[in-house]
């Protein structure tokens, strides 16, 4: 096998020189030895590589393709023992990543761009949108999506976090309405409904026993962006029921508060999505571990605070 390896850099190096010869000062061998090399290759692999004559050579249509691979593993290989010799992992290119709108600018750009910032020659695009996005249609190289997954064939998914979703509404919509203290309370309050695809979102929550259910209490004002329904909480329009991430900040400051802790929703897995191919890129495992080890934090998980 290592005698196999070593082959592969002459081949590159005949490739690239005019003939045999030339190679052979590049490489500082004979060009006996060069030849010798290119021969046991070509018998190894079964096909002709080159198209000789007494003055030069030329690939052949298979050896061109071999010819492509190879220079591209090399490559690789230069790359990584640069990385390797730098001491420290840099990365390079575009990286395209989908992200949900609001959990994208609060939570997701902040980190992605840290990363960008600790690696100069990496190009950061991020797309904010609430719909699935066709990985390999669309060209992204990573996609962060809330919710449960579909089987898919195609992707690959890494958990990264999850979220919960509170009751909250000002002190002021308290002071007039009064604080529901159950459930079955919430039927006598103004709710902000969030719409997704022309229907209401009901409430799932967890009742006395503990059990998951869904709730869908009056509301007169229905929204189909849940910082246009946090807005409005704040200004006393009614209880809303929203992710804790999203709020964090209004309810430190007491421009909202949050009500019927015990009823707290189960959690909502946060994912990070990616084509499944042979190998990763640095890029895409980059981002993901970046990613896994600081966006609970930026989450804060509900159930932690209770």
């Amino acid at each position: 096998m290592k005698g196999e390896m070593n082959s592969i850099p002459i081949f590159v190096t005949v490739a690239e020189s005019s003939n045999f010869s030339q190679a052979a000062e590049k490489l500082y061998v004979t060009r006996s030895a060069v030849a010798k090399t290119i021969s046991r290759l070509e018998e190894r692999l079964g096909i002709t590589l080159f198209n000789r004559t007494t003055r030069s050579q030329s690939l052949t249509d298979e050896g061109l393709l071999y010819y492509e691979f190879c220079r591209r593993a090399l490559n690789e290989i230069k790359m990584a023992e640069d990385i390797l010799e730098g001491g420290k992992l840099q990365v390079s290119g575009k990286l395209r990543v989908s992200v949900p709108v609001l959990l994208g600018h609060l939570c997701i750009a902040p980190l992605l761009s840290s990363l960008a910032k600790e690696h100069p020659k990496l190009e950061l695009e991020i797309s904010f949108s609430d719909r699935q996005v066709d990985l390999s249609e669309e060209g992204f190289d990573l996609a962060v999506r809330i919710g449960e997954l579909p089987d898919s064939s195609t992707l690959i998914a890494r958990h990264l976090a999850s979220h919960s979703m509170i009751f909250c509404a000002s002190p002021g919509y308290f002071q007039q309405a009064g604080e529901p203290i159950s459930l079955d309370d919430l039927a006598q309050h103004e709710a902000i409904a969030y719409v997704r695809s022309g229907r209401i979102l009901k409430w799932q929550v967890k009742n006395e026993r503990g059990e998951n259910i869904e709730v869908n209490p009056p509301s007169r004002l229905m929204m189909d962006d849940m910082q246009a329904i946090k807005d409005i909480a704040i200004t006393g329009g009614g209880i809303a029921w929203l992710p804790y991430w999203l709020v964090r900040e209004q309810l430190a400051s007491g421009s909202l508060k949050e009500i019927l802790k015990e009823h707290s929703s189960a959690s909502w897995p946060i994912y990070a999505v990616w084509l499944r191919t042979p190998h990763r890129s640095l890029k895409v495992r980059l981002a993901i571990d970046k990613l896994i080890s600081e966006l609970p934090s930026m989450i804060d998980v509900i159930e932690t605070q209770i």
